[in-house]
């Protein structure tokens, strides 16, 4: 018969054999609760807590209870959470299920027990209209929401004890996957409106979707107190005919405490009389400390020369075509001192660190001083993007791009064009580079490009970063930088947002050949680097750059490679073998590389990758072998996202996908397969059935430096 330990003493049974020596327990309250705060409220709540006297006390103070963080704990189950809330429901009064989209709705529904909550995040939750307004109506002391909109949703549903909670919110996130106002009109005291819009043109059967509202008896928004307006639009039409409904409201009276005005747009999204009028209104009545305008609205305008700002911290101007002199002379006016701004944005402005003359071209250099002037005025930097653009140096000490870098010391995330860190003159220690031309084929249909070294280099067996270079003297000098991203200007992902993927790519630029394995090398003096991206490096000989990265950065928690060395070939199979060895924190990879084998050695090194959660393998006429991704799955316990992208059968990747599903679903709730061909027609109809929150931190490629501003939300 077993005996029950849960509170046998005041330690741990295995604090006998400890006599003498140092246990945890004997620390303090304050550092046992810091300790505490970094495990998953489900595990601290069920089980730590039961562990001893001391420990059912600490797991249960204010601190560690009062907010509870399910997001990615994809390890709570129904009844984890049910039990969760039965025990410590009436404490908890910040609630984030974000992405829990495993739960089913009746377990959604226990939320309404927590009726201390001020602020929930129900973002990604099955959620329908009836089930939201039962809970709702009985969280009285709600001020901040975050929703979606699905198809189906009625806000005539909504009792009227619901609206009168959603009277009180102030700060609202929704989600809309259908044309809606959602909960906006009832929700009268609005300060801060977050909105995605993520709706399709078209429906699983084709039809053509309207982005006309219903309007009903006060289906008008109430922006009178909106002090933050965000909007983020995934591709399509129909998505920016829905927020030209949102936005009008808007123009015909802007609120007088407006300071954040943000609209994300990919692509081309045109003024209308109704935006002009709400931007003129804006010049005249508000102060901003943040802004970002579709790039259409700012292109050949004078707007920015009549805002008005007060201390900003955010700046987005992506794929505006923004000049330098615009740039010194409208956002920092000639220099202004800008120590408020934390975050700036400058990813596709391929003029913005040029002079005001249009005709530059891409292989024309920067002008330094342009660069030198806006380090100097925002010298408090912590998040800067110059992606999507080629940035190239001319020669001259201290003239260089990364050498003005250098001056920002308080940067936490640096995004950069592949060609921007190359030494602004050819270095001795490298051959020659030529630039990258046209692929031509080599045996089996497989490509290489013309100009690139297929030879091994002076830095093949082993990279040496080279402390003489430009790049290697950047990273030294930004020691804190988390987050780090080097993209080629040309690079695009095989697989964009609701489109079919992308079969050709464009050459990389040639100044991108100046960078290769020991430039990687140089990543790995940053000691408190967590996510990494790098794509298109056509000069990767053998990868083993990565290697030093994965040896010294053990931080690391995301790794994003794509179209690293040569198109035709996979050169660095063995180094990455190689690093994800050292890799024990690595939670997310994805991977795109054409032609890559996702055999049995590779998946034997990502095994070691004990705490990987999240898979993407992207790679056009890639394989796999699906003994190896059965014995991975089986090895890596805590891996809940498998997806799949490769030149395989549809047959093939069918049966994967069924054995991976049926093998392990049971015991892992959050289980994600999709295994599908690459170039399948039907891609784009299995990509919508994929969780919003790993189709757009994983699954799709992007730049994630400066994409919104800092803090803003939860």
């Amino acid at each position: 018969m077993s005996r029950d330990t849960s509170y046998d003493g005041d330690a741990p049974p295995a604090a006998a054999s400890m006599a003498d020596g140092a246990h945890l327990l004997g620390f303090s309250d304050e550092i046992l609760l810091h300790i505490l705060s970094h495990i998953p409220s489900t595990d601290l709540v069920l089980n730590v807590r039961r562990t001893c006297r001391k420990l059912a006390v600490l797991c249960l103070d204010k601190s560690l209870i009062h907010t509870v963080l399910l997001q990615k704990d994809y390890e709570a189950s129904e009844d984890k959470v049910k039990q969760l809330v039965r025990e410590i429901g009436r404490e908890i009064q910040q609630l984030n299920m974000a992405g829990c989209y495993w739960l089913s709705g009746s377990t959604i529904e226990h939320v309404a027990r927590c009726r201390g909550l001020v602020k929930v995040n129900l973002s990604g939750c099955r959620l329908t209209s009836l089930r939201l307004s039962k809970m709702l109506s009985v969280l009285q002391h709600l001020r901040s929401l975050a929703i979606d909109v699905s198809p189906g949703f009625d806000a005539s549903q909504l009792s009227g004890e619901c609206k009168a909670t959603l009277s009180r919110v102030r700060e609202l996130k929704q989600t809309l996957y259908t044309p809606s106002y959602g909960v906006v009109p009832c929700c009268t005291s609005l300060e801060k409106l977050l909105l995605y819009f993520e709706i399709l043109d078209r429906t699983r059967e084709g039809a053509i979707l309207s982005g006309q509202l219903m309007v009903g008896q006060s289906n008008v928004p109430h922006y009178q107190n909106l002090r933050v307006f965000y909007a983020r639009l995934a591709p399509g039409y129909i998505n920016q005919e829905v927020v030209r409904l949102y936005l009008a409201v808007l123009s015909d009276r802007t609120p007088e405490n407006l300071h954040a005005f943000l609209i994300s747009v990919p692509g081309s999204f045109a003024e209308s009389g109704a935006t002009k009028n709400l931007l003129d209104s804006m010049a005249r009545n508000v102060v901003l400390d943040a802004l970002q305008l579709p790039k259409s609205w700012l292109n050949g305008s004078s707007l920015l020369q009549h805002m008005r700002f007060n201390n900003p911290f955010y700046f987005s101007f992506s794929r505006c075509t923004l000049s330098g002199g615009h740039l010194i002379q409208r956002v920092i006016n000639g220099g202004k001192d800008l120590r408020s701004l934390a975050s700036l944005n400058l990813s596709g402005c391929v003029h913005c660190l040029s002079p005001d003359s249009l005709l530059r071209k891409a292989e024309d250099d920067i002008d330094s001083g342009i660069l030198e002037t806006l380090v100097a005025a925002c010298c408090n930097l912590r998040h800067l993007n110059l992606s999507a653009a080629h940035h190239h140096s001319s020669e001259g000490p201290g003239r260089h791009l990364c050498q003005l870098l250098a001056r920002l010391r308080h940067l936490r995330s640096l995004s950069l064009p592949v060609c921007s860190v190359a030494d602004s003159a050819p270095r001795a220690d490298r051959a020659p580079a030529q630039p990258a031309m046209h692929a031509v084929p080599r045996g089996f249909g497989k490509k290489v490009r013309v100009g690139v070294q297929s030879c091994p280099g002076p830095f093949s067996s082993q990279a040496v970063p080279q402390p003489s270079s430009v790049f290697w003297s950047l990273l030294k000098n930004v020691p804190f930088l988390e987050r780090l991203e080097l993209i080629g200007s040309n690079f695009s992902s095989a697989m964009p947002r609701n489109e079919p993927a992308i079969r050709n790519s464009l050459p990389p630029c040639s100044r991108a050949q100046n960078v290769g394995d020991s430039e990687v090398a140089a990543i790995g003096q940053l000691a408190f680097l967590r996510h990494l991206t790098l794509a298109q490096l056509p000069s990767i000989l053998t990868g083993s750059g990565l290697v030093s990265i994965g040896l010294q950065c053990q931080q690391l928690q995301s790794l994003s490679l794509a179209n690293l060395g040569m198109m035709g070939k996979v050169v660095y199979m063995s180094a990455l073998s190689d690093m994800l060895k050292h890799c024990k924190r690595l939670k997310d990879l994805r991977l795109e590389q054409p032609y890559f084998s996702a055999n049995a050695q590779f998946f034997q090194a990502l095994s070691q990758c004990s705490a990987l959660q999240r898979l993407c393998l992207v790679s056009r006429s890639g394989t796999l072998q699906p003994e190896a991704v059965l014995a991975f799955m089986a090895r890596c316990l805590h891996v809940v996202v498998c997806h799949m992208f490769t030149g395989e059968s549809l047959t093939t990747c069918k049966s994967l996908q069924q054995s991976l599903l049926r093998s392990f679903q049971a015991e892992r709730p959050a289980l994600n397969v999709v295994i599908f061909p690459l170039l399948h027609e039907g891609l784009t109809d299995v990509i919508r059935d994929v969780p919003m929150v790993h189709l757009d931190e994983i699954t799709l490629f992007k730049s994630r430096v400066a994409e919104e501003p800092p803090n803003l939300w939860w």
